[in-house]
């Protein structure tokens, strides 16, 4: 690799954040360029020419260009850790971080994310149906982190990089995380990793 890589974001979007902190865990240069969403530069012609539907994240690594945060995040440890922890190759592991990058798509985006979409950029969503999802995702979280400390494996993988950020900034959403010590724990064991990067921070609302 003979140049960083470059990172299309917002810097206060979890989505790119996960792509962040991988980049930043595998200790690989890369450059960060925010993209003026505002004024609508991720949909500009050039722009689009690297992420076609004008969404962030987007990478350029050396002429391959890429979007969609989960796929950008398995094409790193791929590429730059294949045969690694951060993705296991044993089959049932290997279905187990595939799971989890689902909800991250799926519980993730339409819980926590949605309420702190609503919360920090003003977008108009049903507030008090995300947080419900929220708190019924992390219910099930909660259980699920009793007696491991990874969502997947036996130690941290592109699952736990995948889940980490929204559910992290979830106050900031309006989500409170104080009834879930099991994912507050994981969270912490996330933030004590080498080389990990914060996320913006947005103002936490009154929980309500």
């Amino acid at each position: 690799m003979t140049a960083p890589i470059k990172l299309y974001r917002n810097p206060k979007s979890g989505h790119c954040h996960r792509v962040e902190l991988i980049l930043a865990f595998l200790d690989l240069p890369y450059e960060t360029i925010d993209v003026d969403m505002a004024n609508g530069a991720h949909k500009a012609s050039e722009f689009l020419k690297i992420s076609p539907f004008g969404l962030v994240p987007a990478i350029d690594d050396g002429g391959y260009t890429l979007a969609d945060s989960n796929a950008i995040i398995t094409y790193l440890v791929l590429t730059y850790a294949k045969g690694s922890d951060w993705m296991p190759e044993e089959p049932k592991v290997a279905a187990e971080v595939q799971r989890w990058l689902t909800v991250a798509a799926d519980n993730i985006y339409s819980g926590p994310c949605a309420a702190r979409l609503v919360k920090v950029f003003g977008v108009t969503l049903d507030h008090e149906a995300a947080v419900a999802k929220a708190h019924d995702l992390f219910k099930v979280m909660e259980t699920h982190l009793t007696r491991r400390d990874w969502l997947a494996a036996d130690t941290i993988t592109i699952a736990d990089v995948a889940g980490y950020s929204y559910i992290a900034h979830a106050p900031e959403g309006g989500v409170d995380l104080n009834p879930y010590p099991n994912i507050r724990a994981w969270l912490d064991r996330i933030e004590a990793q080498p080389r990990f990067v914060e996320m913006a921070k947005s103002p936490i609302p009154e929980l309500i």
